[in-house]
């Protein structure tokens, strides 16, 4: 009996957890919000300026919220940073494990910037060439 239990508990967790996993990601600054599946179609089908602009214009935005969650862990890493006991300290020091985030961060911010960048001028080279 016990067992069925555990087991339908386990099928509506993962049910749950199933859910969440279509969470929209929201833009900041003009409030539209895209679901993993919906980028990635816009990815595939994007073929006009306008498209290419939208894109841009999500990526940039997530460069700027990754930007600004690594300068949320740079602080919490220099916080950490100056509460280490040398002499009982394990791997990863809660310093270590700030740093790792910041760093991770920085390296999505970069990679949305170029992201932002290529759907740029893909939107420029879209707009200029002329259709036939």
């Amino acid at each position: 009996m016990k067992r069925s239990i555990y087991a339908c508990c386990a099928v509506l967790l993962m049910l749950a957890a199933a859910g969440q996993g279509q969470t929209p990601i929201s833009s900041p600054q003009n409030g539209v919000q895209y679901t993993r599946s919906q980028i990635k179609k816009m990815l595939h089908d994007a073929h006009a300026p306008d498209q290419y602009k939208a894109l841009g214009s999500y990526f940039s935005d997530q460069q700027k919220v990754y930007l600004a969650q690594a300068a949320d862990e740079r602080q919490e890493w220099i916080q950490r940073s100056q509460n280490t006991m040398v002499l009982a300290a394990k791997y990863p020091r809660p310093a270590d494990s700030a740093r790792i985030l910041y760093e991770y961060f920085t390296y999505k911010a970069s990679e949305a910037g170029i992201l932002s960048e290529k759907y740029d001028q893909l939107a420029i080279a879209a707009g200029t060439a002329k259709p036939q």
